[in-house]
């Protein structure tokens, strides 16, 4: 591992910035949202880093877009939702991680959590965790999930220039405005994802 990793390792196992980090890429209604409710169902994520270029990339996947899917065609990181065979939240993120991309248990170290979200329109409780590949994995896509995966180093999320708002049209009868984001090189990255990114970008600054 490299040293920025060894010191996020380090930092992980400290307290977390949590909401605070997460509102400041949240729309603004946000706020009107507490924790999870009992009966959440429950969703987990993996943020795998590798080196490339001599630098720590992040993966997300580009979702196909699906009517049944409130998520569908939006920008997230590898995960899903709980099953009765996964023995902890991190065996699913694993699990789904595997399944969606091909990224290998065996080849993920885990470095710690973050701190979980609550996704009201889906009623989703996520549990993040980071893991580190000791090289760049090779892909295989789940094809009715999975449109495209995305590598972007994390000086990209660094940069303020690719932080922005913006207006996300969620249907015909709804769009939501002065959204933050991040700018994927012309992609939107928002929401529940960006709230997720924007908690590990402070941890890798304090890092």
């Amino acid at each position: 591992m490299t040293e920025s990793i060894m010191k996020l390792q380090d930092r992980l196992r400290q307290p977390l910035p949590g909401l605070e980090a997460h509102l400041r890429m949240a729309h603004a209604t946000r706020r009107l949202y507490g924790g999870a409710p009992n009966g959440a169902r429950q969703a987990a994520v993996l943020l795998a880093l590798f080196l490339k270029n001599g630098e720590e990339h992040l993966i997300f996947i580009e979702r196909n877009a699906n009517d049944r899917d409130q998520h569908g065609g939006q920008i997230s990181f590898p995960g899903g939702k709980a099953e009765p065979t996964d023995s902890s939240m991190l065996d699913t993120a694993l699990r789904e991680a595997e399944e969606e991309v091909g990224i290998l248990k065996k080849d993920v170290k885990i470095l710690g959590g973050l701190t979980d979200l609550y996704i009201p329109v889906s009623n989703f409780q996520v549990h993040p965790f980071v893991g580190y590949l000791d090289r760049p994995p090779e892909f295989s896509l789940q094809a009715e999930e999975v449109n495209e995966v995305l590598e972007f180093p994390l000086s990209h999320f660094e940069n303020p220039d690719h932080r922005r708002v913006t207006n996300i049209r969620i249907n015909s009868q709804l769009t939501l405005k002065n959204v933050p984001c991040f700018d994927l090189r012309g992609r939107v990255l928002w929401g529940a994802t960006a709230m997720i990114l924007s908690e590990l970008m402070e941890i890798m600054r304090g890092a």
